[in-house]
This record gives C-alpha cells, structure tokens and sequence, in this order.
C-alpha cells in the first residue's frame, strides 16, 4: 500500500505517533488509508451540504473495509462572486484546488481517494489533480439544486434571477417581481438548476468514467445521493484492490466520449476551458478544431436551463446522463470499450439504460438539431479561436452582423447597457478580460443577462476574451483568443468596425483590412496589468491563452 510509506517498519514509528494522535487504531492503520477531498463550505450553496455526503463516503469505505480520512479543498460560488472583483477569483481556484489536493495527497500517502466536489472550478480542479497524481480515485458530487417556483407556479432558476434585473433596468418588471425571483430562484441546496458550468462538469464526470452513474443528476435534497455517497465509498476499495487508477480511465477515448456527451447535452462553454486542462493533466491533448468536428456529428439531444425550460430533476428522471450516452450509441458516437470507476467498460454500464422520457432526452432520430450545443468560431478576429453555446443561441441571432461598442472592461460595459446605450443590432465587444488581462478570465453572466433582460437578447451579440456562466444565453461568445493583454486582435477593434458573426459556418470577421490592422496593431500599447501583487499577478505570469484551457505554464 502507498500508506506502508507512513506507517510500516521501526522508522516509521515517528509518523504511528502521529496518526495515533488522531485517535486512530492499529485496526485501522492496517488498512488502505482513503483520502475523502471534501469541498464543504458555509458559504456556496451547493457545498453546504457536502458535510452530510463525506459522512456517507466514509460509512460506505469502512463497510468495505477501508480507513477514511478527510481533508479540505476550498469553492467559490460563482454566482456570489459574480459583478464585482471577486468573479477575478474564480477560475484561479481551479489550479489552487489542484495543487493544494497534490500536495495533501503526497505529503500523506493515501492509498485511494474520494474526490466530494459540486461547483463550478472546484470539480475540474479535483479531476485535475486526480489525473496528475494517478492513485485509485473516485469523484462523488454535492448534487444539483431543485428547480424554483415563482409565486404563480412557473418554474424558475438562477439565470431567470439575473436577467430580472435587466428587465428591471429596463422598466418591464418592478421590485416586487425582482424579489419573487430573489426569493424562489434558489430554494434548496445544490450546484444551482439548470446545465451550467457545475451541472455540466459533474455530468461529464460520469461521462469521463471517473463518477458512478448519477453522479451528475441525483438532486442534492435527495436520499438518492446518500446512498449514492455510500456506494462510491465502498466503490473506491474495489479500485484500489485492482489497481485501477485515474489514467486508466482518463483517456484520449474517454475524453472524447465526454466532448460527445458535452456537445449532446448542451453544456456550459466552460467546458471548453476544462476539458483541455483536465487532459493535459492526464497526458492527452485536446484541440479547438476537434471539438468542432465532434460537435458536428453530434446531435443536440437536451434544452436544459438556460437553453430551455427543463432542469436538471427532469434530466435526473428521463435516466440522467447515461440515457443521453445510450442514444449516442445508435450512431456508434461512443467509444464503450473503456474503463470507468464502476470496475466495468462504458458498454457494460449502459447495456440495461433506458431513455424514460423522449421530452427530456430527444431520441437521437429527433434532436433539437443535428449538431452539438458548442461551436468553435474562426476568423481574424479570432485566429485561434472563440467559443459559443449555440444550442442557447435564439435562430434569429446564428447570423449576424452589426457595429462594435467597445469597452475596456466588463463594468463599463455593464453601465452602458443599464443607460440603454446598447441598441438592436450591435455587437458588444468586452476586452482585456482574459486569462492575463483580467487577470482571471471574469464570467460575463451579468452583462450577457442585462442584454437579455432588456429584450435584446434576440437583436445584440456580445463578443470578449472573457468566459461566460453556464446561465448565459444568446449570442454571446467568449475566450476570444488572442486576447486583448496578449495583443490579440479583439484589442484593435474599434468603436463602430464592422463584425460579422456565423455561427452555422463556426466563422467570425472584424471587417478592417490588414493593412489597418497592421496599422493598429504598431500603435498598440500593452495596458499597465490591473493586478501587480498577490496570487492573481503570479497566475498572470504563468497562465496560458483559453485556447489552450487557460492552463498554468511553468
């Protein structure tokens, strides 16, 4: 056992003290020392109750005859953080989670390991530090939130919750209809209702093969996710018995399994942040260009939350992701031959699903269309390429072309579209709010729900080298790459200049010659970094471009 390295021979004796000082036996120190990763917190909603998961994994271990033993990992609630400084908080935990788990895992020496994650940068994080340290891993979530009901009964969300502030803003709704969001939005524990970045990253978890089939959709309210925390507890002692390890599931088949189930799904354009990094931890690379090749095989199967009115409790009930995995097996789009947590192959876990309701889940006969939720735009504006949720994109807007409004950041451009500044047809242009530039890759969740708020979601595209929530919708498109900070193209655009945007044929065009682009780009002058000290210059330093899943480069 990896633990032998604490705890066997006379002079190990020094570190037996220590594990006797936390009350451990000698019953116990001879067995597998399971590390639980609890990402509990008082402050994210979603990990609020994660205290009451770690509790069932640790049951679930010793019943199967393992030593559990539990330590931190910390979570930002995006969601919280979102409009002000804090939001340049979030993706930097991501490689903070990753790093802080490597170094509690080796200092240590677990045997195995129970990863309990629930949002947004905090699964990713711990599927990258799994990836990285290779020791007998599996990942058991918080769970998603139920759905909310405004006071007439309609169902409601957290993205509905944002745009009602734009529809404030823009006279349509008052404080009395704003507060029946505030206070219904959100009525439970849990990753919050609909496909957004958390939801999405816990579902490709299962589609990874590194989470137990429910992993994704159980709600967090649910019993369903106790029992489901028992058995991944017991689950973790039969890997480490057969040495099976993250990279013998993380690999480049599995990998592109999750992008199909991504695409099938309608997930969070964050993914596209993720996904790369999480491989490159795993030693597998993934590019742009092969997501949309991916995504042009891939049919669209799901409308949750934003992109539609169904939320993740129906997902849960229609058979949750491996009903949407065994549609895409009619047209042989899955590799099944790999190996997941469950100690079996993809093909053996999906042989009994059913897709038990054709609303929620589309036959793959009858997809809401025949491409994947994510496109991958190319262009002069983009050179390597920009991301957007076409699957939540209104068909009006798949086409389009309009004038910049350029703003240096997202605040000004927040306070131009409150003023009503922003009219039909314009192309918002948000910049220097990228990895380097922000520093932090800030999520546009506010200006993209003010646009859409005020009625203009139908009529006004917003463009940035930032990232958006998965709560975003409309014709917003982000990780603009090069970004601004790196001299990128997007910080030549100018007031006015001309973008045209395609989404059905993944292009972009800022229609300026090169040789005004030439022009601009020798008058540019770098902006002096928002940031110079603490943790978020050093992530500027060593951060690489969205393309590459913002990555931290040595």
């Amino acid at each position: 056992m990896l633990s032998d390295q604490i705890k066997k021979g006379v002079n190990r004796a020094p570190n037996r003290s220590l594990l006797f000082a936390l009350g451990l036996t000698e019953e116990e120190m001879s067995r597998p020392l399971v590390g639980i990763v609890s990402s509990h917190n008082e402050i994210v909603p979603g990990h609020m109750n994660i205290d009451k998961i770690v509790e069932a994994v640790k049951a679930g271990v010793r019943a199967a005859g393992g030593t559990p033993i539990m330590f931190p990992a910390i979570a930002v609630c995006d969601g919280i953080a979102m409009g002000h400084v804090g939001m340049k908080y979030s993706l930097v935990t991501r490689d903070l989670i990753a790093d802080s788990t490597e170094a509690m895992v080796m200092a240590h020496q677990f045997d195995g390991l129970v990863m309990v994650p629930n949002c947004d940068k905090n699964v990713p994080g711990l599927l990258m530090a799994a990836a990285r340290l290779n020791v007998p891993t599996i990942f058991c979530s918080g769970g998603p939130m139920l759905a909310g009901h405004l006071t007439d009964g309609r169902r409601t969300c957290l993205s509905h919750m944002f745009e009602a502030v734009g529809a404030y803003h823009a006279g349509t709704l008052d404080e009395k209809g704003v507060l029946d969001y505030e206070e219904n939005a959100c009525p439970t524990c849990g990753s919050c209702s609909g496909m957004y970045t958390a939801n999405s990253m816990n579902c490709l978890t299962e589609a990874i093969g590194m989470a137990l089939p429910g992993n994704g959709t159980v709600p967090a309210v649910y019993s369903a996710r106790i029992r489901l925390a028992k058995h991944a507890g017991m689950k973790i002692m039969e890997l480490i018995e057969k040495n099976i390890r993250p990279r013998d599931i993380m690999t480049a088949e599995a990998l592109h399994n999750a992008e199909t189930v991504d695409m099938a799904l309608g997930c969070s354009t964050n993914t596209m942040l993720h996904l790369p990094a999480i491989a490159h931890e795993a030693g597998v690379e993934i590019s742009l260009d092969e997501s949309n090749n991916i995504s042009r095989n891939t049919p669209n199967l799901c409308h949750l939350a934003p992109a539609g009115d169904t939320y993740m409790e129906d997902l849960d009930r229609a058979g949750g992701v491996y009903a949407v995995m065994k549609e895409l097996t009619k047209k042989n789009l899955l590799n099944l031959s790999v190996m997941t947590c469950t100690g079996k192959t993809m093909g053996e876990n999906l042989a009994e699903i059913q897709n038990r309701n054709t609303e929620i889940i589309r036959p793959i006969e009858n997809p809401y269309s025949e491409t994947g939720g994510i496109a991958v735009l190319k262009g002069n504006l983009a050179p390597d390429g920009c991301v957007v949720k076409q699957s939540a994109v209104a068909p009006e807007m798949m086409v389009h072309e309009g004038p910049a409004r350029v703003f240096d950041s997202e605040d000004e451009a927040i306070a131009a579209i409150y003023a009503r500044k922003i009219k039909a047809g314009d192309v918002v242009v948000i910049r220097y709010e990228g990895p380097k530039g922000g520093p932090g890759m800030r999520e546009m969740l506010n200006p993209t729900s003010a646009i859409c708020g005020m009625g203009l979601g139908e009529s006004v595209a917003l463009l940035t080298d930032g990232r958006f929530s998965g709560a975003t919708r409309g014709a917003s498109i982000g990780h603009v790459s090069p970004e601004a900070a790196a001299g990128g193209t997007i910080a030549l655009v100018g007031e006015g200049d001309l973008i045209s945007i395609d989404i059905p044929n993944c292009k972009i065009t800022l229609h300026v010659s090169d040789e005004e682009l030439a022009r601009r780009k020798a008058a540019w002058v770098c902006p002096e970094p928002k940031v110079k000290t603490g943790y978020l210059a050093r992530y500027a330093k060593l951060v690489s471009s969205a393309d590459k899943g913002a990555i931290l480069e040595a």
